[in-house]
């Protein structure tokens, strides 16, 4: 079976998916590499290259909402306040001990 090009390209809405993802693995990578840094400078660059993925990742984000190919649900309020309460409730038993 031969592929054509049209088989093997991604779309752009595929393509903005590929690259969201990868900005949030490494996203994932560099706050794990922060968190081992051992040395001020490499958790410094680590930390200035966190930043960037983080920007990158949202624009791609915003790039992806524009174009109507990533609409994320509103979240429901009922979800919302029992989130809260279970946090509230677990905040307050820490601070009890």
């Amino acid at each position: 079976m031969k592929l054509t090009k049209s088989d093997v390209t991604l779309n752009e809405k595929d393509a903005l998916q590929d690259m969201l993802e990868s900005e949030k693995q490494l996203m994932t990578l560099y706050t794990t590499a922060l968190f081992e840094g051992s040395t001020k400078s490499i958790r410094k660059n680590f930390s200035s290259n966190l930043l960037g993925v983080a920007e990158n990742q949202y624009t791609l984000f915003t790039q992806m909402s524009t174009r109507g190919y990533y609409q994320p649900q509103p979240a429901n309020k009922n979800l919302i306040d029992t989130a809260n309460q279970t946090y509230k409730k677990q905040k307050s038993q820490l601070k009890a001990k």
